[in-house]
């Protein structure tokens, strides 16, 4: 099989994961154990998204100027910055690492 059957192959399974989505009985969606879970993932995904976008370059380990960034974001959460602060004290640490030469 070629690149462009594989594809379509992977777009028809997605849409059918979709529309299997229809027929989860409703009583199991209003299960607030349902909606726990759903949420804990949630954050657990964008999590470990972020931590790979922060240290990973391709298939290589980078440690960089955002991982100072991500540090500086965290603390900021600590403190329970507001979100503008949050990005800012992110872009600020990252602006400053990169100015000190740690590429």
């Amino acid at each position: 099989m070629n690149l462009w059957m594989w594809l379509l192959l992977a777009c028809l399974l997605a849409y059918a994961w979709k529309l299997l989505g229809y027929l989860v009985p409703a009583s199991l969606l209003r299960d607030p154990r349902m909606s726990r879970i759903a949420g804990t993932m949630t954050i657990g995904l964008l999590a470990s998204l972020t931590i790979v976008n922060t240290a990973a370059s391709g298939q290589s380990l980078t440690l960089d100027a955002r991982l100072g960034a991500l540090a500086a974001a965290g603390v900021a959460l600590w403190f329970r910055a507001p979100f503008l602060v949050v990005v800012l004290a992110g872009a600020g640490a990252a602006a400053g690492l990169r100015l000190l030469g740690w590429d």
